[in-house]
């Protein structure tokens, strides 16, 4: 299969043509969730209801070919509604396994937030190592797999805060918002023929998916980029308005969202310019800000964007 730089940003407009289709006005966020499905990340998704997270997803596993399962978080899920569980075989009496919702290629986790943190630390195993344990036995999940996660804002009726480590395992955190007025009339008439979701065609097998990945991966990193990320990263935990900076684990999230915006691009090569465009969505919420930044009203945001005005992006060659 042809997967040069060309191929991969053609195959990725088309993918967010049919996507839009169903998903009106929203093609910058579209773009980035798109770019982190190609960089193997898990999304976060962080907007009040009915702005069409869960119409988002389901219109990426419908063009993308890939089984989907949704997850209503509440705090009555249990992590084996997640995991799976053994049950016994009545012909043998042996533990047969009974696969849980994580076991597909696009899970969509609703309203994280609203679940125990017992049940949210299910999650975790499957979004780091692709992977579900169950007394004790290891059950691989689908390959490509993602977790499109949402969450009330903080705040909301019956919510609490993600835990740190799950945080760190969502590769960017992007928000929806409302739409402008003329794409929320444009969404009115899109439904008068039927759910636009219901036109969406496959566009591509998984297989296909998977090596579009892997060409992602195998885009050009110089050792000026590498450093330009690393001290970018490093930066973060020096800073006076930040109390807690990013974890390594940050660092590789940075380069693979680089590299996936690089190859929408149309370039089989990482710039500056491509970490400078992804940093924000991808580190600012790991990082803790100080108190006092807290109390002077600063947001993460702000503290990035002068953190990358400091430190000085390579030329390069």
């Amino acid at each position: 299969m042809q997967t040069n730089d060309d191929y991969v940003s053609q195959r990725a407009r088309d993918i967010l043509t049919q996507v839009r289709r169903a998903v009106v006005g929203k093609d910058a966020v579209l773009l980035w969730v798109l770019a982190a499905l190609l960089a193997r990340g898990h999304i976060l998704l962080e907007d009040i209801p009915g702005v069409g997270k869960t119409t988002m997803a389901l219109a990426f596993s419908k063009v993308l070919d890939l089984k989907y399962s949704r997850v209503q978080f509440t705090p009555d899920v249990l992590p084996s509604d997640v995991t799976g569980y053994s049950v016994p075989d009545p012909g043998t009496g042996e533990l047969r396994y009974q696969p849980g919702a994580a076991i597909c290629n696009l899970f969509l986790a609703d309203e994280l937030n609203r679940a125990t943190s017992r049940t949210q630390s299910a999650l975790l195993e499957a979004m780091e190592e692709g992977q579900v344990t169950v007394d004790g036995v290891s059950h691989p999940l689908p390959k490509p797999f993602v977790v499109i996660a949402t969450q009330n804002p903080t705040g909301a009726a019956g919510t609490s805060l993600l835990p740190d480590s799950q945080m760190d395992r969502f590769m960017v955190k992007l928000s929806l918002g409302y739409p402008s007025p003329k794409d929320e009339a444009a969404m009115v008439k899109n439904r008068q023929g039927g759910n636009p979701l219901d036109g969406l065609m496959p566009l591509m097998t998984r297989e296909e998916l998977s090596a579009l990945q892997d060409a992602v991966e195998d885009t050009f990193l110089s050792d000026e980029v590498v450093s330009y990320i690393v001290s970018l990263v490093s930066a973060t935990r020096h800073h006076e308005d930040i109390l807690r900076g990013a974890s390594p684990r940050a660092t590789l999230a940075v380069t693979a969202m680089a590299k996936a915006v690089a190859r929408l691009r149309g370039r089989d090569f990482v710039t500056p310019a491509d970490v400078k465009e992804v940093f924000s969505a991808t580190v600012a919420h790991r990082l803790l800000l100080s108190p006092k930044a807290e109390a002077q009203g600063k947001t993460a945001q702000q503290v990035i964007q002068s953190l990358l005005a400091l430190v000085n992006a390579p030329k390069l060659r």
